[in-house]
């Protein structure tokens, strides 16, 4: 008889039955900081581009389609690539040695290595991740899992 439900986001008991909800991930989200970069590999599309190419070969990610913008003189890059999986896209800003990425994947994927990448691709002084996993709402229909003495009802 399980007695521990310390797993569910909600836990009820009704007529003996000990009723769960626990949350349904329906993807996860990584938001990458890169700072004291570069400004020259900031401004390089190129450098981008080879590692959104590392992200996807690495992870196995596959595009449905892309849109790049270099911006005049001094400026950054801006690229987005809208994946089978969901998207990955950059913004860079060399005026402040800054680089933003945001991975979301709807299916699981293993950690990639942002700061090694980051730190030899654009001279990454510093690379914060924060990983976020979506759809943790418990008011998801499908996400209830009925749990009844013994294991699952």
């Amino acid at each position: 008889l399980r007695s521990d439900f310390t797993d569910c986001s909600e836990h009820w008991i009704d007529n003996n039955v000990h009723f769960c909800i626990e949350p349904m991930i329906v993807g996860t989200e990584w938001l990458i900081e890169a700072v004291g970069c570069d400004a020259e590999a900031l401004r390089d599309e190129a450098v981008i581009r080879s590692i959104f190419d590392s992200v996807m070969s690495d992870l196995g990610l596959r595009s449905v389609g892309s849109v790049w913008h270099k911006f005049p003189g001094e400026g950054g890059v801006t690229g987005m690539i809208a994946l089978t999986e969901s998207h990955l896209a950059c913004h860079t800003y060399p005026e402040y040695g800054t680089a933003t990425f945001n991975l979301y994947c709807c299916r699981t994927r293993p950690e990639w290595d942002w700061e090694g990448f980051l730190k030899s691709a654009v001279g990454a002084e510093t690379v914060s991740v924060t990983k976020i996993d979506r759809g943790e709402s418990p008011l998801l229909s499908s996400s209830i899992k009925y749990v009844a003495a013994g294991g699952e009802a």
